[in-house]
């Protein structure tokens, strides 16, 4: 079973990238983790051989354009599963002090649904759409009428064409207030850090488990 995780640099999160295999430090590398234990479980269980393979195709930086740019290659892989997390580039790189990218929601729409449509048309994967999320810090603040935008966008994308949706601005929102302080998972508000990475990658075992069939 070929697994892929797409998207930018949360999902690439430093990972070797001369190896798709190469899940970085960031939630893929904990999401294999907990997937290839359940896999060897199972498989002791059932007296059956073989594990999953896993591939990361993110890079850091990426937009809904540059996903669209790699679509070829993910048709080429014909993942079994695949799990898609962009957009808070599209939204931050318009606030870039030095170069800013003028994605308009039109544009990340429009690009995030040929990529949806072509796997759909030219795949057999199942489909996880995490969403974008932007933790509560102050520096960030102007971007989150923009991201919610996008999020919603996320959302009607989700309905049409995911078997699971993962609510991440809403779940980290939720652990923050509960843990009555900011930082917890993100000195950044964006790119997780352990505590974050490990988060996302146990939501992320939840939501997969029904679509991974054998495991």
């Amino acid at each position: 079973m070929k697994i892929l995780f797409e998207g930018d640099s949360i999902t690439d999160a430093g990972r070797d990238r001369s190896d798709p295999h190469n899940m970085g430090s960031g939630y893929p590398k904990y999401a294999a983790e907990l997937i290839r234990a359940r896999a060897q479980v199972r498989a002791e269980v059932n007296e059956q051989s073989g594990e999953p393979e896993f591939w990361n195709f993110s890079i850091s930086g990426s937009r809904s354009e540059h996903l669209l740019g790699r679509l070829e290659n993910i048709i080429a892989l014909q993942p079994d599963f695949i799990s898609i997390l962009i957009g808070v580039n599209d939204v931050w790189h318009r606030h870039s002090t030095t170069h800013p990218v003028p994605t308009t929601d039109e544009q990340f729409e429009a690009n995030y649904r040929r990529v949806l449509e072509a796997i759909k048309a030219r795949t057999h994967a199942k489909l996880l759409m995490l969403e974008p999320f932007l933790l509560d810090v102050p520096d960030k603040a102007a971007m989150r009428p923009e991201l919610v935008r996008v999020i919603e966008i996320t959302r009607g994308l989700a309905r049409e064409f995911a078997d699971a949706y993962l609510p991440l601005d809403g779940l980290f929102t939720a652990a923050e207030i509960a843990a009555r302080e900011r930082r917890v998972f993100s000195a950044d508000g964006v790119h997780p850090n352990a505590a974050g990475a490990e988060f996302i990658a146990e939501h992320y075992l939840r939501a997969a488990l029904p679509l991974l069939g054998a495991l």
